[in-house]
C-alpha cells in the first residue's frame, strides 16, 4: 500500500478490524454448534511497525449439558473425537452420534466415528460408553474411542502427522452429554459493537489523514 505510513497503518488496521468483524459473525453463527471453538484475530507488529493480522482458535471448553441421549459425546479436559469426514480425518469436541443401518457409529453428517480398530460397529442392544471411552454393548467391550489432539486447526481436515493419541488419565469422555458452543451470542454482540465503533473511528483518521494531505498540496504548497 503506497501513502504516507501513516496512511499505510491506518489502511492495515482498516483491513484488522474487516478481518475481526468476518471472523466474529462466524462466530456468533456458531454459537448453537455443540464443540464450537471461537477463533480469535491478533494483531502481530513486524518490520516498519505495520501489524500483520493472524488468526488462532479459543481452546477453552464449552460448558457441558446433560442430554440423557445416549450417543451424545462430550469430553472433559484436552482432547478430540476422531471422525472420517469425506475430505479426510476431522477432530470434534463433542457431537450428537447415531447408528447407521450397518450399525456404525456415525456424526450428523454421516461420518464414521473412529475407535482403535477403526470406524466403530456395534451389534444390536443398548451401546455405553465409559470414562475412558470403552465402547459396549450388553457387558463385552466392542471397541475403544480415539481421543486425539492436533496442531491443526479444530474444524477442517487434519494432517495424519500432526495427531497424537492423548493419555486416557488426562482426559475423561461423558456420555449423554454434549459441549455447548464456547462463543456466547452476548459476547459475539459486545465484540460486534466494538469491532463497529473502533472501525469507524480508524474510518475518521484516514479522512483527516487525507484532508491534510489535500490541504498540503493544494493551499500550502499553492505558489500565489
Amino acid at each position: 500500500m503506497s501513502g504516507p505510513p501513516s496512511l499505510r497503518a491506518a489502511g492495515r488496521a482498516l483491513l484488522y478490524w474487516e478481518h475481526r468483524q468476518q471472523v466474529n459473525a462466524n462466530n456468533l453463527s456458531n454459537t448453537d454448534t455443540p464443540g464450537f471453538k471461537a477463533q480469535r484475530v491478533f494483531g502481530e507488529l513486524v518490520q516498519g511497525a505495520i501489524p500483520s493480522i493472524g488468526t488462532a482458535v479459543d481452546t477453552r471448553p464449552g460448558s457441558l449439558q446433560e442430554t440423557g441421549a445416549p450417543l451424545d459425546l462430550a469430553l472433559i479436559g484436552e482432547g478430540l473425537f476422531l471422525v472420517d469426514g469425506t475430505n479426510g480425518l476431522e477432530g470434534v469436541r463433542s457431537g450428537s452420534f447415531s447408528l447407521d443401518p450397518d450399525g456404525r457409529l456415525i456424526d450428523s453428517n454421516g461420518a464414521p466415528l473412529l475407535g482403535e480398530g477403526g470406524p466403530i460397529v456395534v451389534p444390536p442392544g443398548p451401546v455405553v460408553i465409559d470414562a475412558r471411552g470403552g465402547v459396549s454393548v450388553a457387558g463385552e467391550l466392542v471397541d475403544r474411542l480415539r481421543i486425539v489432539r492436533t496442531t491443526d486447526p479444530v474444524s477442517g481436515p487434519l494432517d495424519p502427522a500432526s495427531i497424537e493419541e492423548v493419555d486416557q488419565d488426562t482426559v475423561s469422555v461423558r456420555q449423554g452429554f454434549l459441549e455447548d458452543s464456547n462463543v456466547t451470542s452476548l459476547d459475539a454482540l459486545i465484540e460486534m459493537t466494538t469491532i463497529q465503533r473502533s472501525f469507524e473511528s480508524v474510518r475518521n483518521a484516514v479522512q483527516a489523514i487525507d484532508s491534510m494531505m489535500d490541504t498540503a498540496v493544494n493551499r500550502i504548497g499553492r505558489v500565489d
